[in-house]
């Protein structure tokens, strides 16, 4: 199940990463670099939810897939991330917020599972919206313009970055909460 369609799909993730990047190094004006980089990061981002669909529908869920899924997903926002705040659109306070989380709950969830107990730290809805709010945020702040000439998705993008920052946090006491009992168990 390596090379599955769904599993192609994930590894797309992937490598958008040092295209996403690479679009603001190019010779051209900042407001075509921050378009390209906005509709390379949604459809790129997209990709998360057609492979897990695709991979339902033509029955090519596998171990691996499920593995590389969520790690994709954590390199293409954490890259985004950076280059934000590289770009001074991201606070890199709500940076390390985030990439931290992702750091303590991706090693909590291995210990978890190497102690049997990696369905206390199942993905939760508040882990989902989180999730749904960084993706949200980030297109506006590279984007970084007026959207129809109206919304300013800088200003909006700054909100809900920092509105993700909050449910990041909340999230991450919420599984840990969930592992504590778990882990006094199987540590006496």
């Amino acid at each position: 199940m390596f090379w599955t369609l769904p599993t192609i799909m994930t590894w797309t993730r992937i490598v958008a990463i040092p295209l996403i990047v690479g679009v603001f190094y190019l010779p051209m004006a900042e407001p075509m670099r921050n378009l390209i980089a906005t509709v390379m990061f949604i459809v790129f981002a997209a990709t998360d939810w057609l492979d897990g669909f695709l991979a339902r529908r033509l029955n090519q869920t596998s171990a691996f897939g499920a593995f590389l899924d969520p790690v994709a997903d954590k390199f293409l926002v954490c890259a985004s991330l950076l280059v934000l705040v590289h770009l001074n659109r991201a606070d890199v306070f709500v940076a390390l917020i985030i990439i931290g989380r992702e750091i303590a709950i991706s090693a909590l969830r291995e210990w978890m599972a190497q102690i049997g107990a990696s369905k206390s730290v199942a993905v939760h809805m508040i882990g989902k919206v989180k999730t749904t709010v960084q993706m949200i945020a980030i297109p506006f702040l590279l984007y970084d313009g007026r959207l129809f000439k109206v919304i300013d998705t800088g200003v909006w993008g700054q909100w809900l970055i920092w509105i993700s920052a909050v449910l990041t946090i909340w999230s991450m006491v919420y599984y840990l909460q969930k592992a504590i009992p778990e882990i006094r168990a199987r540590t006496k």
